[in-house]
């Protein structure tokens, strides 16, 4: 029974965070905190925006604002998409709860081959969905899984490409057990009974937290492979040169993004291999440590290749504010992952919803306070940029 003086609502996305800490197990939210070695990348993936001003305006406002957008041949209500996430042990319902909640605010979704629910239920829950594939296994095996994804009615693909297989985590990321069995299960127990409402909310799903990842097969049919069995295949692959992405690209007729994208020189080699979109990302942290923030370089890419090809950001997104800094300097749309995943661990499928209205009203205020009447208005202009906010453009080839 809920508590009748417990507000379900959160006003921000730092009280969603608040919310899933006290929920979550300490090992599920380590994971979702987590960032490589140091974490200096994770920190300043947040910490960039703030670099950033706005420039208001004190009257003659638009009365209206218009922020829906068309990405990936996608018309989406406002600029936001959901980035494909791993395993989500925050909540029983997991991506599709995800799924229900975006299609409920005409965003766009992104389902990662690493999740824990099938393809089709999500697909089923929001039609226009993107699959996240990434560089791992044979040739052939990686066109089944994009074929299995096109038959369940997936409209766009997702190459991620930015994840260095880093070890060192020293922000606390937790070991993840190589499966859910009797010893896992006993070991992580005292964890799960001092979160009581995530471990209730589980026995009441009639389940518990999987580690199977059921889209990394070719057919749904087909054995599902543990984590870590996906996760060596994906590791023991030769990363692949920009010819092989090229390749890829080709065995999709449909959108396709390059993620991971954080250089103009790379960024014009998307473009070249047929890439439709992509998005500039540090994989929330969890590459290369000392990457500059996402909208640092974004600048540096949209100056590249922002009149041939869609650009995207991720990374960092926390507030309305955010979002509009980003588009100010030149994204399309921008990605989040935590902050919908703490929504979630806050409260299903509602919370998720919960984050995307926080997104909206705070791009709708940021809009008006910025005299703009729809995103398109937006531009460098608009923002305060301190000197050497960004990286000197090397044009590297």
């Amino acid at each position: 029974m809920q508590n009748p003086w417990f507000n379900p609502w959160f006003e921000s996305i730092a009280i969603a965070q608040k919310r899933a800490k006290r929920r979550l197990p300490k090992s599920v939210y380590g994971a979702l905190i987590a960032g490589a070695e140091r974490g200096l990348t994770r920190d300043d993936n947040c910490a960039a925006f703030d670099d950033l001003g706005l420039r208001p305006l004190t009257a003659g406002q638009p009365p209206t604002r218009e922020m829906s957008t068309n990405v990936m041949g996608q018309s989406m209500s406002m600029p936001v998409i959901i980035s494909p996430t791993g395993v989500q042990a925050v909540h029983p319902d997991g991506e599709v709860a995800v799924a229900r909640a975006s299609a409920a605010r005409g965003v766009v979704m992104g389902l990662s081959s690493f999740s824990s629910k099938p393809m089709d239920e999500v697909i089923a829950a929001n039609p226009q969905t993107l699959f996240q594939i990434y560089w791992a296994g044979d040739r052939d095996s990686m066109v089944g899984r994009m074929e299995r994804a096109k038959a369940a009615g997936a409209i766009g693909m997702i190459l991620t490409l930015d994840w260095s297989f880093v070890h060192s985590r020293d922000w606390g990321s937790p070991s993840i057990p190589e499966a859910m069995n009797l010893a896992t299960m006993i070991k992580h127990a005292p964890e799960g009974l001092l979160r009581p409402r995530w471990l209730y909310d589980w026995l009441r799903s009639g389940s518990i937290p999987q580690l199977g990842v059921p889209n990394f097969t070719v057919s749904k049919n087909d054995p599902v492979p543990g984590f870590f069995e996906a996760y060596g295949v994906w590791m023991g692959t030769p990363p692949p040169t920009w010819k092989d992405i090229a390749w890829l690209r080709s065995q999709w007729e449909g959108p396709f993004m390059v993620k991971g994208i954080n250089r103009a020189d790379e960024a014009r080699r998307a473009t070249d291999a047929g890439a439709t979109a992509i998005s500039v990302s540090t994989h929330a942290g969890n590459n290369i440590d000392g990457t500059p923030a996402p909208i640092r370089v974004l600048p540096e890419v949209v100056a590249a290749v922002g009149d041939q090809i869609e650009v995207v950001m991720d990374s960092g997104i926390r507030r309305g504010s955010d979002v509009v800094k980003a588009l100010a300097l030149g994204a399309k749309a921008v990605m989040i992952g935590r902050s919908y995943l703490w929504g979630l661990a806050a409260n299903g499928q509602a919370g998720v919803e919960n984050v995307l209205d926080v997104l909206r009203m705070g791009i709708d205020s940021n809009m008006l306070g910025l005299g703009k009447a729809t995103i398109g208005d937006l531009s460098p202009s608009d923002l305060v940029i301190p000197d050497g906010f960004s990286p000197p453009a090397r044009d590297r080839q």
